[in-house]
């Protein structure tokens, strides 16, 4: 059985520590042993310990690439959308790569998951019974539903046609988002929470493609992708299926999609520099800053606080984030790449149409950015930790603590550490946007291929 994980995410409800580059899943608030992790290192670890991160793809797009292999490694194998266009097309598209390129076959069963959900071992275990219903049975999809534990109105709900059949139950419809009037009278009918997982034999996507006049080879499809609808595999393939059935799940689930759901889990009241007052019962603190914060005779509230804002809110109504960020733009404060991170301290915009941007950038040991020049904007790098080369003009340099670096507009350049490498970026121009970039090398061997070290 293949799995594919969905990696996607606009990061609204977990706002300010997520954003578009940094959703929910990536942010490092979990407790392990000790050690904050975050829920794409929980999920992956599982998988690991039960030796099924092999046969193991993840779907995402351009914008979290860096992100994962940041906190997994280089070596997940990765789906990367060209561009976002819902679940359907990615699952389509992760499809045919395992079908033309891994050399699945056919009549293979993939299930489809989620990243980020909060469970235990024995999720992944009964996910491989999956495998086996779809063989057993005649169904298009087999899902895997969880066995409520209260009337929730938050969760979508699977509902059972009643029979004897002990393996599985058959589906009679979906209920989204219930009163808890109605919650309760399903849960009366054996209705399941759905969490998103299903599964289907390789050949039944491969066979709709084909109907709907696309390829079933992954090179191919990645040309034809903007052609596909841009619609969720629910509406899509789930509601147009002539028989489903469903798994029941009896364990532990839960989907920490909110700052009251999160805490709950976190394992801790407080993360980052500050103080919780003793009278402040039920309150979580979460700071990403470098200044302190004080909280003091508040119950049952979260203070989150990052480069990109700060958020005070009573739990209860910390669901409503999203609805009143509705509109709101803002280009991401923080974000972790490839190399590391970086954290804009300050953006200003002048009248005369000029602006400057100013960054902390850290850069992992051996890592480096890229060979670049850029069009509208002139840089400068104050070094404030550590030591690396840089290079200007096809020209290498060895570069350390308190060195200050100048880069006129179109002047090529990049930087690799030799150690934790930190430096203060200060932009000047007058379109201060990631997008004004050339990538001339990416790799350092590259670089050192065709510049060459400067004369002491």
């Amino acid at each position: 059985m293949d799995l594919i994980l969905l990696s996607g995410g606009s990061g609204k409800r977990l706002w300010p520590l997520s954003n578009d580059s940094r959703s929910k899943q990536f942010l490092k608030v979990l407790d392990n042993n000790g050690k904050l992790e975050s829920m794409v290192q929980r999920v992956w670890s599982q998988l690991e310990s039960l030796q099924m991160d092999g046969k193991t793809v993840i779907a995402t797009s351009k914008s979290q690439v860096d992100m994962i292999r940041g906190q997994l490694g280089d070596g997940v194998s990765l789906i990367i959308e060209p561009e976002r266009r819902d679940t359907f097309p990615a699952i389509a598209l992760a499809v045919t790569y395992l079908y033309s390129v891994k050399g699945t076959s056919l009549d293979e069963v993939v299930g489809v998951l989620p990243v980020d959900p909060f469970v235990d071992l024995s999720f992944f275990e009964r996910i491989k019974d999956l495998e086996t219903v779809i063989n057993l049975s005649d169904a298009d999809l087999a899902l895997m539903g969880v066995t409520p534990t209260y009337p929730s109105e938050k969760y979508g709900y699977i509902v059972p046609i009643q029979n004897d059949n002990k393996n599985f139950i058959e589906v009679s419809h979906f209920k989204e988002k219930p009163t808890e009037f109605e919650a309760t009278s399903l849960i009366d009918q054996n209705a399941l929470w759905n969490c998103g997982v299903f599964a289907f034999k390789l050949k039944y996507i491969t066979n709709l493609l084909e109907a709907k006049g696309f390829s079933t080879q992954y090179e191919e499809l990645l040309t034809q992708y903007k052609q596909l609808e841009k619609i969720s595999f629910d509406y899509a393939v789930v509601e147009k299926a002539k028989k489903i059935i469903a798994l029941p799940y009896m364990g532990s689930w839960k989907d920490l999609g909110t700052w009251n759901t999160l805490t709950e889990e976190m394992g801790t009241h407080q993360i980052g520099k500050g103080i919780i007052s003793d009278d402040s019962t039920n309150t979580h603190l979460v700071n990403e800053l470098d200044i302190s914060v004080t909280v003091l005779g508040i119950k049952d509230a979260i203070v989150a606080a990052s480069p990109d804002g700060i958020l005070v809110t009573d739990k209860e109504a910390s669901p409503r984030i999203k609805e009143l960020l509705n509109g709101f733009q803002q280009r991401p404060m923080y974000e972790e790449r490839r190399w590391g991170w970086y954290k804009v301290l300050d953006h200003t915009k002048f009248d005369e149409e000029n602006e400057v941007l100013t960054k902390r950038v850290c850069i992992k040991a051996g890592c480096n950015l890229s060979y670049q020049m850029h069009f509208s904007r002139s840089e400068v790098w104050t070094i404030i930790k550590g030591q690396g080369e840089y290079v200007l003009n096809d020209k290498i340099h060895l570069v350390k603590f308190g060195d200050v670096i100048v880069i006129p507009v179109e002047a090529k350049h990049a930087i690799k550490a030799i150690t934790d490498l930190e430096f203060i970026e200060v932009q000047t121009g007058s379109n201060l946007i990631e997008e004004d970039i050339v990538r001339i090398y990416v790799t350092w061997d590259e670089v050192e291929e065709n510049c060459r070290f400067a004369v002491k």
